[in-house]
């Protein structure tokens, strides 16, 4: 039976810059790699939260994006 491992987590911000000519938004990102992967899902939003307080433009989403290795 496979298994999966874990092998590493990262924290996408993604920033509202604007609105384009269309009306839909523009967003700019930020990611970080190297995020423990025993973060919880509140413990990533209060991170960000804090960081986007730092930054000129209001947060618009957040993502984690886990990575994983299959082995058999």
């Amino acid at each position: 039976m496979a298994q999966s491992l874990l092998i590493g987590t990262k924290l996408k911000m993604v920033f509202q810059t604007g609105i384009n000519d269309d009306g839909k938004p523009m967003l700019r990102t930020k990611t970080f790699s190297n995020v423990r992967k025993e973060a919880t899902a509140d413990q990533l939003f209060q991170a960000a939260n804090a960081l986007a307080v730092l930054c000129n433009d209001p947060l618009n989403t957040l993502e984690r994006t886990d990575s994983s290795e299959i082995i058999a």
